[in-house]
């Protein structure tokens, strides 16, 4: 292998020698070296192998400012998940969580609390991917020494999520039909309420990755129970358009929602209605 770029002492851009290039990292393997130079292969601790030309461009520009160790923590977390998980991920993870990563450490430094307000939804409804970020909490602990909250567990399980719909080109056509899905139901909300959604609000980020997260259940064909419909019940009292609003959509759908998927739908919609304007 040889060096085509010198990031700094411990990365490196190098191609092989089918000219295929990769991000190439160990301790000291850039140190005292020079364009063209061999590559030492016994300091070669990881190797990035990004075949997306965007993904790798994107990830290069990354490591012109993102701490080495931080790119190599966020290569051990995604190792980890693609282990842990059935599904291919994208390689795009590795720009997003890098990037995502280095923007939380900045974040901790300046003493700025991380709140992730979807953590109920991620830790009820990705077991499995919320487990993922709980250890990857505990590999930054261990390699950055900075303690984060369940906040940025479920922010890490958001990129995992991510990366698993664009995982692969047999699912474009289920990413695309969901959008469009989507937008049709806010237009059932925006219709019903007769308003413009405020698509800059919390409210409207939230509903939209609830819907996100509900078209995963749907497809997975994962549907949670209510335990108790009390809380349902108030619900359905108190936001009585909302309600009515999501019968729309069950019926726009097809498809028989539960009860549990009524409360939360009902409250999103509620929600996102009261920061938007007639």
């Amino acid at each position: 292998m040889i060096i085509k770029k010198i990031f700094n002492n411990n990365a490196i851009v190098a191609k092989d020698l089918h000219n295929q290039e990769s991000v190439v990292m160990g301790c000291g393997i850039g140190f005292k070296k020079s364009v063209g130079d061999a590559v030492d292969e016994s300091l070669i601790e990881k190797v990035f192998i990004l075949k997306q030309k965007d993904a790798s461009e994107k990830f290069k520009l990354l490591l012109e400012d993102v701490p080495s160790d931080y790119v190599s923590l966020c290569y051990d977390i995604i190792e980890y998940a693609k282990n842990r998980l059935e599904t291919p991920l994208s390689e795009y993870i590795y720009v997003t969580l890098t990037d995502h990563i280095n923007n939380t450490f900045k974040m901790y430094d300046e003493g700025i609390k991380i709140v992730n307000p979807l953590i109920w939804e991620i830790k009820k409804f990705y077991p499995k991917e919320f487990a993922i970020g709980l250890k990857a909490l505990e590999f930054i602990e261990e390699t950055v020494d900075k303690r984060l909250s369940e906040d940025e567990a479920g922010n890490i399980v958001l990129h995992l999520i991510n990366a698993q719909v664009n995982s692969s080109s047999a699912k474009v056509a289920d990413v695309a039909q969901q959008t469009e899905k989507i937008q049709d139901i806010l237009n059932i909300v925006k219709y019903t309420y007769n308003i413009d959604l405020d698509e800059k609000s919390i409210s409207y980020e939230r509903f939209i990755t609830h819907l996100r997260f509900f078209f995963q259940r749907m497809r997975q064909r994962q549907k949670a129970v209510l335990e108790d419909d009390f809380l349902l019940r108030q619900v359905k009292s108190k936001y009585k358009k909302a309600y009515d609003c999501i019968l729309k959509i069950e019926k726009y759908l097809n498809n028989e929602l539960s009860d549990e998927e009524k409360l939360y739908l009902t409250i999103h919609v509620h929600r996102v209605t009261l920061t938007s304007t007639e």
